[in-house]
């Protein structure tokens, strides 16, 4: 069942309400209005001007939303590619699609513990979206896999680089590489560690770990699913133990030309607070990743508390970060919250205990952190057959596209909430939508990557061609040069290329 709860509801739970900046066109919002001025009548000429906007200030500037993360290393280095996670990667699309390479010879899987359950896990899964990127004159491809590694491959031969780094259990997010060009990837897994890793040497070498049971109190386990950020020489990650980490790299080069780092955590937060506890419980958590515009960085947690933090004191030195936003949407936000160019929060929510805060405020919300009221609209997604957003949204132009855990994929008008068209693939769809040139790369569970052509964002979108590649498609893509880089839980990884 779909409904629109409409912009200018009272939302109870709202509280603290966060400075975000406000800028001009997104790339499809429009200009940021402002009010007009009263005719006046005048004699006067002034002499004209050119005058140049000073530089932004700050961790993030709003105008790199849907731009590459930085300019000293080419392709996709986080999930979803940037701090606003609004970058999908760079074309052309393969017209003829079709699996260039496939990697490894045999299925990647391990046996892991979930819940008191130990099962055979394969492939990659939620949100394991690749990072692909230039380095020497070569393409490399790495992810994080269920085979307890972490994955090094030539973009062009499908071989390893070098060899896989272990890791004690499975790794279900997505890698971030060093944007400012240092060798150096950053990776969390279900063994209870968050890695900095050098591939700068013939073996890939673990130069420090934070372990999930470094800061206390904690909640839930040990886990680390998110995708880090890398600003200014300070890692930002949200951890399955429901603290929020700040940690100073202190990157180097050593005498022997081999990278370096030496990491202080210089600040820690809990992810939830007495109120979120009185209404959930304990089983809080921080799976999705940290989300980073201006000075503020947003995340959520399993117990659906959508926070930002103010980090300009870690730039200035003034001091530690503070919260300045609180919104309570009642139930699990693992999608990561996506950021526009005017400040504006797109987030997803589960639909699974059905309480009465989430039945009331929707499960795809857009939100205005500086707002009393936060809620722009919202859209429930509360029918028998689905358990709502698990997928991060993806922006194109005027549009916003939301994959529910139902199959229902929905084209939603940014400005108004308007749902203008609706697609049903077979579910879970918890693949991310990944959008490069107007072409529209999506996932099912039954095995089947599709592309749709969403360069009308009024219509629903034809689909171009489709690609079965056999076993749920729950990472996301990533898109770089004419190929289409992605896992399944079939147990392998494929480059998709034009025939």
């Amino acid at each position: 069942m779909l409904a629109i709860v409409a912009a200018g509801v009272v939302v109870a739970g709202a509280a603290g309400v966060g400075i975000v900046l406000l800028t001009g066109d997104d790339g499809g919002g429009g200009p940021a209005r402002r009010a007009s001025s009263p005719e006046t009548t005048t004699t006067t000429t002034a002499p004209s001007t050119t005058t140049t906007a000073p530089p932004f200030v700050g961790f993030v500037d709003p105008a790199s939303v849907g731009q590459p993360y930085g300019t000293t290393v080419p392709g996709v280095l986080t999930f979803r590619g940037n701090p606003t996670r609004t970058y999908y990667g760079q074309g052309p699309i393969p017209a003829a699609p079709r699996a260039v390479w496939q990697y490894p010879g045999a299925s990647m899987c391990s046996l892991s513990e979930d819940g008191g359950e130990v099962t055979n896990w394969c492939g990659t899964g939620w949100t394991g979206q690749p990072a692909v990127f230039e380095r020497d004159g070569r393409t490399w491809v790495v992810f994080g896999a269920y085979d307890r590694a972490v994955h090094f491959v030539d973009a062009a031969t499908g071989q390893d680089i070098i060899p896989p780094f272990p890791t004690g259990d499975i790794i279900k997010g997505s890698v971030t590489i060093d944007p400012d060009g240092y060798p150096l990837v950053y990776t969390g897994s279900r063994d209870g560690f968050y890695r900095v890793i050098a591939f700068d040497r013939p073996q890939p070498t673990e130069l420090w770990r934070l372990s999930g049971d470094e800061v206390q109190p904690t909640k839930w386990n040990d886990d680390w699913d998110g995708s880090a950020l890398v600003l200014n020489d300070f890692l930002f990650e949200g951890g399955e133990n429901s603290q929020f980490h700040v940690a100073k790299l202190n990157r180097a080069t050593g005498p022997d030309g081999l990278v370096t780092v030496a990491p202080q955590l210089v600040f820690n937060a809990p992810g939830w607070d007495d109120e979120l506890i009185a209404a959930v419980g304990d089983e809080v958590s921080i799976e999705n990743s940290v989300a980073v515009i201006g000075d503020t960085v947003y995340f959520a947690n399993s117990g659906g508390l959508v926070q930002g933090w103010d980090i300009s004191g870690l730039r200035t030195g003034a001091g530690p970060p503070t919260r300045v936003f609180r919104f309570w949407v009642g139930e699990d936000v693992d999608a990561s919250v996506v950021v526009d160019a005017e400040g504006m929060l797109y987030v997803g929510a589960e639909w699974e205990k059905h309480r009465p805060r989430a039945a009331e405020v929707g499960q795809i919300l857009k939100l205005n952190p500086a707002a009393p009221n936060p809620v722009v609209w919202a859209i429930k997604d509360q029918g028998a057959d689905t358990a709502g957003v698990w997928g991060t949204p993806g922006l194109y132009q005027d549009l916003v596209i939301v994959p529910t855990n139902g199959g229902r994929v929905l084209g939603i008008d940014r400005a108004t909430g308007a749902v203008r068209w609706e697609k049903q693939l077979p579910g879970p769809v918890w693949q991310s939508p990944v959008i490069v040139d107007g072409i529209w790369i999506q996932g099912d569970c039954g095995g089947v990557l599709h592309a749709y052509d969403v360069r009308n964002t009024l219509v629903d979108p034809p689909e171009l061609w489709s690609v079965t590649l056999g076993g749920c498609i729950e990472s996301t893509p990533t898109v770089w040069k004419g190929r289409i880089y992605v896992a399944t839980r079939a147990g392998s990884f494929f480059a998709i290329g034009d025939a």
